[in-house]
């Protein structure tokens, strides 16, 4: 793979493949539409998705230049498959990871491997929640705006959240996966901290409504307070030494500058408007969906609060990963819109929209 696509276009024909996709599913929806909760004819697109973005993913050429912290990880795996002991007790279960992977892979199998754990739990969390209409929803957290740089660059954190949604879906099918899969993803990331302990506190507490007021309340807030909040929060300690990230500089320029950022906040409204359409607008009524918005609000009231820091990318994707499941998921469990099908294709139109502009923004900066 890595032959065919020069590493420097490696990141352009992921969009660009999406992009196909996403069309071609809009193409379909627009001409026959589609049953919510069928049980009809075999979903043959999800798995063929599946292969191809893993392949693509996987096999990418080991490049720290095109994909920054890839070469970081390269780098760990060469230390350890050179005899270095494992004495980072910080998420432990990923050094493990690493160290056994060294024992017997090469690089090459090593990140195809990690690129497995990132995708493919996506993929089965999507079966588990929605059967042979798991299409859309897993080409929606494929074309999501954090995918590609969370399976390229910022590998351990994204397979860790990967990792925690596969634990979501087993919600009220397997309670020894379901918590076993949400604790694991801590010991990978530490900052996984954040979305567990919003999966504990939406437990204890279920009202969606005191969720998105306590997020309203959080804009103002964060307005008047500013960096206090931030340095706040890294006396706390939360998320372990990720704090860092709040005052480092490098890493990613579509977030490297401080400041009120209104085009993320906005775009991070979206799915709790679409929370609060679905569930207190129509009556939504679902467990599932309910603690997965829950989840998602509380999670990305924190990274609001701390919203001027730069390179808070961070943690916005602590609650970004859940994106895609809040405002797709629904649409295939209950009829929302007297046109719902064309509802959808707008929907997915502007959701991968917005990620695309974003990819072209931030190679123009380059």
């Amino acid at each position: 793979m890595e032959y065919i696509v020069p590493v420097q276009f490696y990141s352009l024909v992921f969009y660009h493949i999406v992009l196909l996709v996403v069309f071609g599913m809009v193409l379909k929806l627009y001409k026959y539409g589609y049953a919510i909760e069928t049980l009809g004819k075999r979903d043959l697109a999800s798995p063929v998705l599946l292969l191809v973005i893993l392949l693509y993913m996987g096999l990418r050429p080991i490049s720290g230049k095109y994909f920054v912290d890839m070469g970081i990880y390269y780098k760990g795996f060469m230390n350890f498959a050179e005899g270095k002991e494992l004495t980072d007790r910080n998420d432990y279960l990923w050094y493990a990871f690493v160290k056994f992977c060294s024992g017997f892979m090469s690089a090459k199998v090593y990140f195809f491997t990690c690129a497995a754990f990132y995708i493919v739990p996506l993929y089965k969390a999507s079966k588990n929640w929605l059967y042979k209409d798991s299409y859309v929803v897993f080409l929606m957290l494929v074309a999501s705006f954090s995918f590609w740089g969370y399976g390229t660059n910022g590998i351990r954190n994204g397979i860790a959240t990967s990792i925690f949604v596969l634990g979501l879906s087993y919600a009220y099918k397997n309670r020894y996966l379901h918590v076993g899969l949400l604790s694991l993803s801590y010991f990978i990331h530490g900052s996984m901290i954040i979305p567990l302990s919003a999966f504990i506190l939406s437990c204890l507490h279920k009202n969606p409504r005191t969720y998105i007021i306590g997020w309203i309340l959080a804009v103002p807030l964060s307005l008047v307070l500013g960096s206090r909040l931030e340095l706040f929060f890294m006396s706390l300690g939360i998320g372990g030494d990720r704090v860092g990230y709040l005052v480092m500089t490098g890493l990613d320029n579509v977030f490297a500058y401080s400041g009120f950022r209104w085009d993320f906040l906005i775009y991070s409204f979206v799915p709790v408007y679409a929370g609060y359409y679905y569930i207190i607008r129509n009556n939504f009524d679902d467990k599932i969906y309910k603690q997965i918005f829950n989840i998602y609000v509380i999670a990305n009231t924190f990274w609001v609060m701390i919203i001027r820091a730069s390179f808070s990318n961070r943690f916005a994707y602590l609650s970004w990963f859940l994106m895609a499941i809040v405002i797709f998921y629904p649409l295939f469990k209950r009829r929302f819109f007297r046109y719902q099908q064309f509802n959808l294709i707008y929907f997915i139109l502007l959701y991968f929209g917005f990620t695309y502009i974003m990819f072209w923004k931030y190679e123009l900066q380059n």
